[in-house]
């Protein structure tokens, strides 16, 4: 089984902090290896081009995000910047 995973979170994927997956945004399975790849990579390809910074991780996490998109954190009196992380899953 393959898995792709949008996450949303004031933190890049690789954390996967407790409670990551509080943060999915989408989960999309597949049978295929091949079919998981291509939506991966299209994926990927419509990140690229609506974020402009992008962070790579063990071949398996995206991180992308724009310094315009932040969300104030209450208890630490700061602006914490939003990631938009993809994760690859292969089981």
């Amino acid at each position: 089984m393959f898995e792709i995973i949008y996450m949303k979170a004031d933190y890049e994927p690789w954390w996967q902090f407790d409670g990551w997956e509080e943060h999915i945004v989408e989960k999309v399975t597949f049978d295929q290896e091949d079919d998981a790849l291509v939506y991966l990579n299209k994926t990927l390809d419509e990140f690229r081009n609506r974020y402009p910074r992008e962070q790579v991780k063990k071949d398996r996490f995206w991180a992308f995000w724009s310094v315009k998109e932040q969300c104030f954190c209450e208890s630490c009196e700061d602006d914490l910047q939003i990631y938009h992380g993809i994760i690859w899953n292969s089981r």
